[in-house]
């Protein structure tokens, strides 16, 4: 058994689902995050509101699940991002699982 976590930008979240259901991931948890990049001064001085940083409206995934279907998953997201033209492309890590309950 393996944990996946997987995040992306909102205008990803769909395509996460259809690369999850592809890779017969059934069951998984999603939820709302901001994504954070490290800026220049500058551009913290340009906005209206220079203390306040804002963050990219994204989501992260995770699942416990099989290690055949990580394999997968991860086979698709790697297609996924090669095939897009994005600065932010879909990330994601594998955790092993020692115990479960």
């Amino acid at each position: 058994m393996k944990m996946i976590i997987v995040t992306t930008v909102e205008e990803y979240k769909s395509e996460v689902f259809k690369l999850f259901k592809k890779a017969g991931v059934e069951s998984f948890s999603e939820s709302d995050i901001d994504g954070y990049k490290s800026a220049a001064p500058l551009m913290y001085t340009s906005s209206w509101f220079p203390s306040e940083k804002g963050g990219a409206a994204s989501n992260m995934f995770f699942s416990f699940t099989e290690e055949e279907k990580v394999t997968e998953l991860f086979k698709l997201i790697k297609q996924f991002n090669e095939n897009s033209e994005t600065t932010n492309p879909i990330r994601a890590v594998e955790i092993p699982i020692e115990r479960t309950v």
